[in-house]
């Protein structure tokens, strides 16, 4: 049996018909795991002592706390996480073991979110993305996307999460669209869909059924609106055009709660002059949306570097004053490699034990 943790209330209630339990008892896992945060069966006390004796038989809850903590000087904080089979507390982590994900708490004056991972290490190639070149090492099920949110100290106070980690959503969605469920459906955490945003780089199939099955906002990472530079920057372009990602979206009503976003990476000397705010208009143009210009962080054996402030600034303007609302995101977390585009998955030291 996979944990129960992530299951929807449709998958409880087939288990729980499969073993004869009474139908209810679905909806009293549900209370437990997502409501009560419980991380054990015998701590579910209206269920009878034979239900959690076969519980226990069958499989654990399926919930761990986050086994490493890096504190930023601006509060942020990136946490990483076990995603493989449990190891033994005497255990040794390789540096090179990639059943390791992060995920990163950020406070603000008026939000605390939380930015979590789908995958360990990307598919899509970005040559921008420290997660991307890590390579590809599995999908997360929803049990392990869910668990970040749930697992880490400051669970009960957050307000806002972006699937803006480590992995592509649109390429895991099956149990993105689960987690989803479980944080927005009434027996789970309820949330409004407008506390969450799914990030994607544009994989059309995919994110035509997160526009359809849900009201999640929406960012796109965009980085370059010209289709044969984007396409040196994101491989992704080759399959899914830019262009065909935006005709996609216009098919869809941006007026009401739900948002799109696009996240523009300033790349100096790549993407960063009026001529590229010209292209970017000319995609975007008519599109109620926002663009969101983020500085990039410098990382190791990568060519780039991030615009001047004064490229930012006329970017920015150029957008503003031909209606495209335009922000520079603040940056947060560059100190402990929990900013955009840095997430690794790797314990700091090969003989940290876990």
């Amino acid at each position: 049996m996979p944990n129960l943790f992530g299951q929807t209330l449709e998958q409880l209630q087939e288990l729980c018909l499969h073993e004869g339990f009474p139908k209810f008892t679905a909806m009293q896992l549900c209370d437990w795991m997502y409501k009560k945060r419980v991380t054990d069966f015998d701590s579910m006390t209206n269920l009878s002592l034979k239900i959690r004796a076969r519980l226990g038989e069958l499989g654990t809850v399926g919930r761990s706390l986050p086994v490493d903590c890096q504190t930023s000087v601006d509060g942020t904080k990136k946490y990483l996480f076990h995603t493989g089979t449990q190891a033994s507390p005497s255990a040794t982590v390789n540096v090179g073991d990639h059943d390791y994900i992060e995920s990163v708490f950020i406070p603000t004056s008026d939000r605390a979110t939380l930015c979590i991972s789908c995958q360990k290490g990307c598919k899509m190639g970005c040559s921008f993305c420290v997660t991307g070149r890590q390579g590809f090492h599995g999908s997360l099920s929803a049990s392990d996307i869910l668990n970040q949110l749930f697992s880490i100290p400051e669970s009960q106070r957050l307000t806002n999460v972006v699937f803006m980690g480590m992995g592509e959503p649109m390429d895991n969605y099956e149990a993105v669209r689960q987690s989803l469920e479980v944080l927005t459906s009434s027996w789970g955490l309820a949330w409004s869909p407008q506390r969450i945003t799914v990030s994607t780089v544009g994989i059309i199939p995919s994110l035509r059924r997160l526009l359809d099955e849900t009201r999640c906002h929406v960012a796109v990472s965009l980085h370059n609106a010209v289709p044969a530079e984007r396409e040196r920057l994101m491989p992704v372009e080759r399959a899914y055009p830019i262009s065909d990602v935006v005709a996609l979206l216009r098919q869809y009503d941006w007026h009401g709660q739900r948002r799109i976003s696009f996240e523009y990476i300033m790349f100096r000397g790549i993407n960063d002059d009026i001529a590229h705010a010209a292209a970017l208009l000319n995609l975007l143009r008519g599109l109620p949306c926002r663009v969101n210009l983020i500085r990039f962080h410098t990382s190791p054996d990568m060519p780039y570097r991030t615009s001047s402030d004064q490229a930012i600034d006329s970017f920015s303007s150029y957008l503003n004053s031909h209606g495209i609302t335009c922000t520079l995101r603040a940056s947060r977390g560059e100190d402990i490699m929990a900013a955009c585009g840095l997430l690794a998955g790797k314990m700091k030291d090969s003989e940290k034990r876990i």
